[in-house]
């Protein structure tokens, strides 16, 4: 099956954009970083990629407006299309040398995510979908995994860094979850570990105190491999709720009950 004419840019751009991060990974000891906030960190690559993707989105698409986690908001004219573009998810693997990080775009129309790309240099493992199309890795089919009990399942989430407000909730959550699961994972990129759970590779996820550039293309990559995406606390769109649960229809519920133990605590 063909992609459309704006995916095709969106891939475009991502593999373009991808190039100056790949050359700058086989140089992390020099690579110049700057701090934002706590454990919050941005790279000269981050910043340099981010150029990339808006110049050729924008040759591309000029009407539309670009969500970018370096440069912020740009509105356009178009007021019913946006691109959402995290240069280089999972900084802090890529300044470490740690090659699980991701280049990731997504199309958002109307307040819904309709098309997302996230792309690892590394691994050269691209993602892609398009709303009602499906999801794809390398252009092959992904499935999310049909493991049908909690205690089967491999999880990923976050681990909250200094600073950030859910620690207490987090750890409780983690607790709860190393009982009721085979393991817990802590990958370091949300774009990534969405993707995967739309591949199988993961059962679940949950993750707190995200931005929408993190998640919104992994998001779409979940619904249309067959799964669910809902906010932590309850159902709806997580796309701007700082956090999300993504995993199988079977383990939706145990997730649910799991995280709902643990706010208890």
């Amino acid at each position: 099956m063909s992609n459309s004419p704006v995916l095709t840019v969106m891939i475009d751009a991502v593999r373009k954009a991808a190039r100056g991060v790949q050359r700058d990974f086989g140089e992390v000891a020099s690579l110049q970083v700057s701090q934002k906030g706590p454990g919050d960190f941005v790279t000269a690559s981050d910043k340099k990629c981010e150029k990339v993707l808006r110049e050729m989105l924008s040759k591309a698409r000029p009407t539309f407006g670009i969500l970018g986690e370096e440069e912020g908001e740009s509105k356009g004219s178009d007021k019913d299309n946006r691109f959402i573009i995290d240069p280089i998810d999972g900084t802090s693997n890529f300044m470490h040398g740690l090659p699980f990080f991701a280049v990731t775009v997504a199309l958002e129309r109307k307040g819904e995510i309709v098309a997302g790309v996230t792309y690892n240099p590394i691994s050269d493992e691209l993602f892609h979908s398009e709303k009602g199309v499906g999801a794809f890795m390398n252009n092959k089919r992904m499935r999310v995994a049909a493991r049908r009990n909690l205690h089967e399942a491999v999880v990923a989430t976050n681990i909250p860094h200094i600073g950030q407000k859910t620690q207490l909730q987090h750890r409780n959550e983690i607790a709860v979850l190393q009982e009721r699961t085979t393991g817990l994972r802590a990958l370091g990129s949300t774009a990534l570990e969405l993707a995967y759970v739309a591949a199988g590779r993961l059962d679940a996820a949950w993750c707190h105190e995200l931005n929408a550039w993190d998640m919104a293309a992994g998001l779409l990559f979940v619904r249309e491999a067959g799964g669910f995406v809902s906010k932590l606390d309850g159902e709806g769109d997580p796309l701007h709720s700082k956090g999300y649960l993504a995993t199988n229809a079977d383990l939706l519920p145990q997730m649910r009950q799991a995280l709902a133990d643990a706010r208890k605590l």
